[in-house]
């Protein structure tokens, strides 16, 4: 019995300590949250340098990295160079069919 009267009070101290310190310390950030599919990692639109991929940060969640965060980043890295090796093999195709006719 008394065992369960000592686990009751310590109940009661750590509610009056949780309460005097929301009230203090009030509930936290009151920034509101990003919009569903929002992020705060940042890519120029286009012409993304190397400089800009070294100075991607992602938010930390528990378990690493937000994953929607590297999935648009990494996304965003593809589409890139999809279209540098596109404009690549054009100009390719472009300079051997003008040496084929020289």
């Amino acid at each position: 019995m008394v065992i369960v009267l000592y686990a009751l009070g310590l109940l009661a101290v750590a509610a009056v300590l949780y309460g005097v310190a929301a009230l203090v310390f009030g509930r936290g950030d009151e920034t509101p949250p990003l919009e569903t599919g929002a992020t705060p990692t940042v890519l120029p639109a286009d012409d993304v340098t190397g400089a800009d991929v070294r100075a991607l940060r992602f938010q930390q969640v528990v378990r690493g990295y937000k994953p929607a965060e590297v999935d648009w980043a990494l996304e965003r890295l593809a589409r890139e160079i999809d279209v540098l090796r596109a404009g690549l093999a054009a100009e390719e195709a472009s300079g051997g069919s003008a040496e084929g006719r020289d």
